[in-house]
């Protein structure tokens, strides 16, 4: 089984994604939560061309990505799991959510390190929230983060399919909650108990710096509560709440060469 998926590795997670996509790019059409402010062709175009240069940087510059990675582990016993003497459906649950956590723990260190902020903003500047700013990340970022999650997969033991599942469920997730979705209250209060939704992921991308730094999940909504990150609703309301970096309020987000070039230039 694990060998199947690290093979069709390739076309599973894009048929998710692509799936995923285009279901929430639907959702937002029919059921929007905000109004937009910037142009949506010009920032679509500019998030997408992000998004295939940090798909070809990955493959170009790091020869063995994740799952890769966890297939040489378990080939050779390395990391904790494959120490261990436990069924293959637990080591998969616990892999997936020590890597959620993972994540939650390093995104707020992107927010609190100086100079991983300066690359980390380029995903903040967006004046707009929906589904393509979940894929909207500087090459540096992603290289880094693919960098990190490579020692954590080897350093536990990852299973290839925990991996694999992992990346589906994060990319997934991502564009759920940063879609420009409306979801019926009693739903959203509901799914928040468990999982990041689109109100509790908006608020983290608020011009107010405490609402910036507040509900880093990407999945799970439990890592905000359990370490006091967790900030329910912005204080200005989701309608009138405004989006990005209070000193790039312009169109400059909106282009290419402008967000490519951002962790370099000078300023804040």
């Amino acid at each position: 089984m694990d060998q199947f998926l690290i093979i069709n590795e390739g076309p599973i997670r894009l048929a998710a994604f692509a799936g995923l996509l285009t279901l929430f790019v639907l959702a937002e059409a029919l059921w929007p939560r905000r109004d937009r402010t910037v142009s949506r062709a010009v920032r679509w175009t500019t998030n997408g061309l992000m998004t295939l240069l940090n798909t070809v940087a990955l493959r170009i510059l790091v020869p063995v990505l994740a799952v890769g990675a966890a297939a040489f582990a378990q080939s050779n016993s390395i990391g904790l799991l494959n120490m261990l003497d436990i069924a293959p459906w637990a080591a998969v649950l616990v892999a997936v959510v020590v890597l959620d956590a993972a994540i939650y723990a390093q995104h707020v260190i992107f927010h609190h390190v100086p100079i991983l902020w300066r690359i980390h903003r380029v995903h903040h500047v967006d004046r707009d929230i929906d589904v393509t700013t979940a894929l909207r990340f500087h090459p540096v970022e992603i290289l880094l983060s693919m960098g990190i999650k490579i020692a954590l997969v080897m350093a536990l033991g990852a299973p290839p399919a925990a991996v694999i599942l992992f990346e589906v469920v994060l990319n997934g997730m991502a564009m759920f909650n940063h879609a420009n979705l409306r979801l019926p209250m009693g739903l959203e209060r509901a799914l928040r108990l468990v999982v990041v939704t689109p109100d509790m992921h908006r608020v983290h991308h608020s011009v107010r710096v405490s609402e910036t730094n507040s509900n880093f999940g990407f999945s799970l909504s439990l890592w905000d509560r359990l370490f006091g990150t967790y900030k329910a609703q912005p204080e200005d309301g989701h309608t009138n709440m405004t989006i990005g970096l209070s000193e790039f309020q312009d169109d400059r987000p909106a282009r290419l060469g402008f967000s490519l070039w951002l962790p370099f230039s000078k300023g804040p």
